[in-house]
């Protein structure tokens, strides 16, 4: 027993990663900050360098003897490994340690467990669990006769995963049709935007690349601001007007890691689609990251994962933080920020003007007499080519962007136009 041990509440921590390709430091610095936010302090980190992973143990059977020592040493209360494992995986790999053992996927999905708020977001984590859960549930020894008890625990342990595959092959299902539903809605209020001519803007990025903190000073929300990973997933939208006076709709999505799970992505695939729908993505990055390259990648990689191909602006935030901006890679358009300190933020909005889509439309509206105000807003806000007065309305030919179009759809004189 550790006589110097601390009791703070939190969990005591190894991590462990496997490193084929010269990453493993910089993989072990994210998982303890993932493991920070599950609620464990990282005592011991080991990496095992290695051509691949041991079927069997992930690190081999000696490095997993080694490990079980310095947990007892250490009076650790489990092991978090840097990637997805099998259940026989973890069966052999706590067996041989005799403690408690989680990959990334179940940390991560602990950490949606614990910071879903919206039902929705909690449906999609449930989901994401279960079928994560579902093929590990023989062999999983420690980690699912502790449900309840700890990190990666979180969510459904309550439903006895170990005993019933019949009740969670129900429950997804269940949850699947209750996401249905919130997919459905979520498409009736894209297509109400859509006919309000909004032009959306999404913004994406790494986790804690402070989406959030420029979502609240864009639009002046009160969205969470922690310095944590995964601080928000229930995405929000807010409206923002332009200096021009064009109305945009500013959305704030899940952050993206390294490694993030396949049935988080797929759980969460309706709100990752606020991206596809958008009509601009605004990639914001830490500029202040040592592992910069590698995060604007992985955000790259989710994009394209979904088939995301929009207009985007890089946007380099915290650059408060980095003593010269000429080092950081230069994808046209990009600007530089600080959203804490409210810097650069004219000139983002700038680029977002200069950059934004612009449908033109030509178009004829029929607008009857007792409508005057629409034909004044046609001569303040659009190109009037062409105007005649009939004897019950007045024919107004004009070029408008999209707001304006769908705006007045219902005068518009399709057989003409």
């Amino acid at each position: 027993m550790n006589l110097y041990k601390v009791d703070t509440g939190r969990e005591r921590a190894i991590l462990v990663a496997v490193d084929i390709d010269g990453t493993g430091e910089m993989a072990l610095d994210e998982l303890e900050r993932l493991a920070d936010t599950a609620g464990a302090d990282s005592v011991h980190r080991v990496i095992q360098r290695r051509n691949s992973f041991d079927s069997a143990t992930y690190v081999g059977r000696g490095k997993a003897k080694e490990i079980g020592e310095a947990a007892k040493s250490l009076d650790a209360d489990l092991v978090i490994i840097d990637d997805e494992l099998t259940s026989a995986q973890i069966r052999n790999l706590e067996d041989i340690t005799g403690t408690r053992v989680i990959d990334r996927t179940a940390l991560i999905l602990d950490i949606f467990a614990a910071r879903a708020n919206s039902k929705e977001g909690k449906l999609q984590v449930e989901l994401a669990q279960l079928n994560y859960r579902l093929p590990r549930l023989i062999g999983m020894g420690l980690t699912l006769s502790r449900l309840g008890g700890g990190i990666g625990t979180r969510g459904p342990g309550e439903m006895k995963l170990e005993t019933d595959r019949r009740h969670i092959r129900q429950r997804i299902f269940e949850i699947e049709k209750e996401l249905e539903n919130v997919k459905r809605h979520r498409d009736t209020l894209r297509e109400r935007r859509k006919k309000l001519g909004y032009y959306v803007v999404a913004l994406v990025g790494y986790t804690n690349a402070g989406k959030s903190t420029l979502m609240n000073l864009l639009t002046g929300s009160d969205i969470l601001v922690e310095d944590k990973l995964f601080a928000t997933l229930d995405p929000t939208s807010r409206e923002l007007v332009l200096e021009s006076g064009r109305e945009l709709l500013l959305i704030d999505t899940v952050g993206f890691i390294d490694k993030l799970p396949h049935d988080l992505v797929q759980a969460f695939k309706s709100t990752l689609e606020e991206a596809a729908y958008a009509d601009m993505l605004l990639h914001v990055v830490d500029a202040n990251s040592p592992h910069l390259y590698e995060q604007m990648k992985t955000v790259d990689n989710v994009l394209e994962s979904m088939d995301v191909k929009k207009p985007m602006i890089t946007v380099y935030n915290k650059i408060d933080l980095i003593e010269d901006t000429n080092l950081l890679p230069r994808i046209e358009p990009y600007t530089f920020i600080s959203a804490r300190d409210n810097e650069g933020i004219s000139d983002l909005l700038t680029c977002i003007e200069e950059n934004l889509p612009m449908d033109v439309f030509k178009v004829k509206f029929l607008i009857p007499y007792e409508k005057m105000n629409i034909v004044s807003t046609l001569h303040d806000d659009a190109i009037v080519i062409d105007e005649k007065y009939g004897e019950d309305y007045i024919e107004v030919e004009a070029e408008v962007d999209k707001k304006m179009y769908m705006r007045y759809e219902e005068y518009r004189d399709n057989s003409k136009s």
